[in-house]
């Protein structure tokens, strides 16, 4: 059965490899735009989920197409990617010495012989924070290349010298929550 990854993610890639799975990418062009009125969990797995279906309805025959979105969340405030330097240095000093959330959501569809089915589902890790100074914010966004990284950081890189402590599963932070995967095409692979 062919597995197919709906993201141009380099951390999901690296999440993937170390499952040891055989894959192929193909990059999702579906519409992000968030939907009014739906909670930022059903938001979650709205995306993740159409990600999932735009590349599922490109191509055929057997196979499982796993589509992911990442947000970080502090207080009513989603945190995607950072637009600019200025919008990184905002995030970091609004995330800096306090908590957060991190919800990664997962789409899972599978297509095996005339049986398809859906695994939808998504994980909540806590992520506190030790305090930063200007020069150590401004050094991660000047070095650490925020820009593709919802929050303006990537905890599995050298930015985890400020991570504290984390409530929940680690892999959910960088950006797939392997633990759920698993589960969900264990009986195909």
């Amino acid at each position: 059965m062919q597995i197919i990854l709906a993201s141009q993610s380099p951390r999901r890639k690296e999440l993937m490899d170390l499952m040891g799975l055989d894959y192929k990418v193909i990059v999702s062009n579906a519409d992000e735009t968030f939907e009014e009125g739906l909670s930022i969990e059903e938001q979650s797995k709205r995306l993740g989920y159409i990600k999932a279906k735009t590349v599922f309805d490109e191509t055929k025959g057997d196979r499982i197409v796993i589509g992911s979105d990442t947000m970080v969340l502090k207080d009513d405030e989603v945190f995607e990617k950072p637009k600019d330097k200025d919008d990184a240095i905002r995030m970091l000093n609004k995330l800096k010495n306090t908590d957060h959330r991190v919800i990664t959501s997962l789409s899972v569809l599978i297509q095996d012989g005339d049986k398809y089915s859906e695994y939808i589902d998504y994980d909540i890790a806590k992520v506190y924070f030790k305090d930063m100074t200007k020069e150590e914010i401004l050094k991660w966004v000047e070095e650490g290349n925020p820009y593709d990284k919802a929050g303006a950081y990537a905890i599995q890189s050298k930015f985890g010298v400020f991570v504290d402590k984390i409530d929940g599963n680690y892999f959910t932070v960088v950006g797939l929550p392997i633990h759920k995967l698993y589960e969900a095409i264990k009986k195909y692979i």
